[in-house]
């Protein structure tokens, strides 16, 4: 199958996954699993007095981390192709702050799909994490996998 024709079986339009909540149980839960326990995620009392947000905000990284099931959720990596590895990302940029209690939700949008060799296709998309009742997303890059292709008994 070569890159045009699976640019076509993926789809070339905007995907949008379901809503997820990022709580401050969630937040916590990360600042244990990375040892980043700053103030401004997980200080409650600190953050309502000192932080111009009024509350704890996700990591940058917790967010990021997200991108892996949001994607998923909205179909933008295709499962039922083949093998999915993480290969990379570009353009990654944190733009606003999630605020504990927030919802957010991926946009993913096909940006290419390139041969590597036989059977290993490098599949771009841009994704925006969005943010409930926010103009600005929390984050927006161009993400990069290794789709390597199944192949078909005879």
């Amino acid at each position: 199958m070569n890159a045009h024709v699976l640019e076509n079986e993926i789809g070339g339009g905007t995907t949008v996954s379901d809503w997820v909540v990022v709580d401050q149980s969630m937040i916590d839960r990360f600042a244990d699993c990375t040892n980043d326990h700053q103030w401004i995620h997980v200080d409650r009392e600190r953050t309502e007095r000192e932080s111009p947000f009024g509350k704890p905000v996700a990591h940058g990284f917790l967010t990021l981390s997200l991108l892996s099931s949001l994607s998923y959720d909205c179909g933008a990596w295709p499962v039922h192709l083949g093998t999915i590895i993480n290969y990379g990302l570009d353009k990654l940029r944190f733009l606003a702050p999630v605020k504990a209690g927030s919802r957010v939700r991926l946009r993913s949008t096909l940006k290419g799909v390139e041969e590597k060799a036989p059977g290993r296709l490098l599949v771009r998309h841009h994704g925006e994490v969005e943010i409930e009742g926010e103009d600005t997303p929390a984050l927006a890059a161009e993400t990069i996998i290794m789709l390597i292709l199944e192949e078909k008994a005879a």
